[in-house]
């Protein structure tokens, strides 16, 4: 796939960060918080952008990659509050209280076009499944929300799964029954999020289609 994005170099301290953005907004997606459940939203354009942005995090492990999602068009379904997207690897080291004063400094961006590998996203993506029951397994997707942002911290095999997810959900959301009325169909959920210890209700942000209005120019593919 190839990916629009505009770069930018934002200083704190002694440090240079290097964090990408998508060049045009994803006007027609949104996210709720989770606590615990959250709704990823998005029409066939935001799920298959998002699909791509997770692919290129698996492989940017010096690179924040940064989604806003507030300032689309308002969803109307759900519940909880709009939070923007941030991807970032474990080993960045970036803490959620940094990044108000990082978001200030995202001014003068330059453009970038970069190309994600679907083929490897997938073996990636299948390899990390077949983990997924380990009792060693490690790579999870730790998340928190601050500063109305939703923080996704992972490796490669856990983005790239998540990738994964989203081009599914690109692909099969539009062939649900009632999308063409404008209804919102729920299709899988983010894979690999961190769950609380000593149980209690798990962690999920569904991941759901929803075609952009007006619903009446929809067609569902194969009709």
């Amino acid at each position: 796939m190839r990916l629009r994005l505009r770069r930018f170099r934002p200083r704190t301290g002694p440090h240079e960060h290097r964090v990408v953005q998508p060049l045009h907004p994803l006007r027609h997606a949104s996210l709720r918080d989770p606590a615990p459940i959250g709704q990823l939203l998005a029409d066939h354009d935001g799920l298959n952008r998002l699909a791509g942005l997770f692919s290129f995090a698996a492989y940017s492990r010096h690179t924040v990659v940064h989604i806003p999602l507030r300032d689309g068009v308002p969803p109307d379904e759900g519940m909880g509050e709009l939070v923007d997207l941030v991807l970032v690897h474990h080993s960045y080291g970036l803490r959620p209280s940094q990044w108000p004063g990082l978001r200030r400094r995202l001014t003068h961006g330059t453009p970038l076009t970069v190309r994600t590998d679907e083929a490897r996203t997938a073996r990636d993506a299948a390899a990390r499944q077949g983990r997924a029951h380990r009792a060693d397994r490690r790579d999870e997707l730790r998340h928190t929300t601050h500063a109305r942002t939703f923080f996704l911290f992972g490796s490669r095999d856990v983005f790239a799964q998540a990738a994964d997810s989203f081009a599914y959900a690109a692909g099969n959301g539009p062939l649900h029954k009632r999308v063409q009325q404008g209804h919102l169909a729920f299709v899988t959920a983010l894979p690999g999020l961190r769950q609380p210890p000593g149980g209690g209700h798990p962690f999920e942000v569904l991941i759901c289609f929803k075609p952009c209005p007006p619903y009446a120019h929809f067609k569902r593919p194969g009709r």
